[in-house]
């Protein structure tokens, strides 16, 4: 059977208000051009299906509509989990009724795998799918088969003894998949994923996910990549850039043949639907922009702009820019004694880790104090906690690009 792997659609996301739905739908005629042109057998959806719990309308619609799509009245097979951002309820609501058309959808975590049939081949997968194990809904599906000991066991050993409750059913003529929602251990992240992983307290170690599949399917980060250098382990990243962190990453879908008990060799196929990211960084000042302009510079491109200025910016000539380019997200004019010093803060608070960063603010609101291990583990306790409760809540800043 032929596979392809997808994620992180967040359907209904927008970029400093500005609505991406028509970039959104551009990329759903793309992905069924290219399922039927490959001949995709089985389409793996590994979570973040819309950009947070609550979606509008349009982004629920292109969603019902691409998977309809997709599926083509049961010719291919799809499977949706959950991510982070998507409220469980919402992405399985209509499990019993899309079933009946070969889109399997799981929003919460459970202990039974899915067993999709293929039509064209006659094959069967089995797929180790895990929706989005946040911390409650991890410790609830392992509250009747597991001690107080082991619930209380590091997050990744949960998942992974999970994991492998799961790929028992695997078998020697199935085909055998893993798919999942985590943050895993040595995973690049940008900007634009909510984090699920705080202090490392919701890393996942590869090994968890070490299961005998032939595949593993993962979703949450944005750029297109493998795990531990194994070829079968991957993200297949966003098919959008969705914050300017993500400036110049190629976005792609990862497809692969796959026989039972046969290695696989995946392969990724770029998507051109979604418009570019990128910053311009005017160090010519006005007249240097003005210059791309009249060229036609990055012409579909949202673009993120900073232009060193030695006198006030004037909203006139903010007008002129905008007038010249629909693109421009930010104009951000940067001045002699300020460069160099935000080139350093945001340098250096990006590369520290939340215990560090709290670390340091607690010294600065003592005076100079050290906070104790118990205080530390708290504060990561907290956030956690915080994290977890918006997921389940909905983010009011899921909209905006740092969610």
């Amino acid at each position: 059977m032929r596979i392809l792997h997808t994620a992180d659609w967040h359907f209904g996301r927008s970029l400093e208000g500005r609505s991406r739905i028509g970039e959104q739908v551009a990329f759903v005629d793309e992905l069924v051009d290219i399922v039927r042109d490959e001949e995709i057998d089985l389409v793996l959806l590994a979570g973040d299906v819309y950009d947070s719990v609550n979606p509008p309308a349009a982004a629920e619609g292109l969603f019902y509509d691409a998977v309809a799509r997709l599926a083509d009245g049961g010719r291919r097979t799809l499977a949706v989990i959950a991510g982070n951002h998507d409220h469980p309820d919402r992405v399985s609501a209509s499990a019993p009724l899309a079933a009946k058309s070969g889109i399997r959808l799981v929003g919460m975590p459970t202990d039974e795998p899915l067993v999709v049939n293929t039509a064209r081949t006659g094959e069967q997968a089995v797929i180790a799918a895990l929706p989005y194990p946040s911390e409650s809904r991890l410790r609830e599906l392992l509250s009747e088969a597991t001690d107080e000991g082991q619930l209380r066991s590091a997050y990744s050993e949960r998942v992974g003894r999970l994991m492998k409750q799961l790929g028992a059913a695997f078998r020697s003529d199935t085909v055998n998949l893993a798919m999942s929602h985590i943050y895993v251990l040595g995973g690049l992240e940008t900007d634009s994923e909510r984090p699920i992983q705080i202090g490392g307290a919701y890393t996942v170690d590869p090994s968890a996910l070490q299961i005998g599949a032939q595949y593993v399917a993962l979703g949450h980060l944005h750029r297109p990549q493998r795990v531990a250098g194994d070829e079968t382990m991957r993200y297949s990243g966003s098919p959008l850039a969705y914050s300017f962190s993500e400036a110049g990453q190629s976005k792609a879908v990862t497809v692969f043949d796959a026989e039972p008990g046969k290695l696989v060799v995946p392969r990724e196929i770029p998507l051109r639907s979604g418009k570019p990211l990128v910053e311009w960084n005017a160090k010519g000042g006005i007249a240097e922009v003005l210059s791309w302009l009249e060229e036609g510079r990055d012409a579909r491109a949202w673009i993120d702009l900073n232009v060193h200025m030695t006198e006030a910016m004037t909203l006139q000539q903010i007008q002129q820019i905008r007038r010249q380019h629909e693109g421009l997200v930010h104009i951000r004019p940067i001045y002699p004694e300020t460069a160099e010093l935000m080139e350093l803060d945001a340098r250096s608070r990006a590369q520290l880790p939340a215990e560090e960063l709290f670390r340091r603010f607690f010294s600065r609101q003592t005076g100079g104090g050290e906070p104790d291990a118990q205080t530390v583990e708290l504060f990561l306790e907290l956030i956690a906690e915080e994290e977890e409760a918006l997921d389940e809540a909905g983010d009011p800043r899921a909209g905006g690009e740092s969610a």
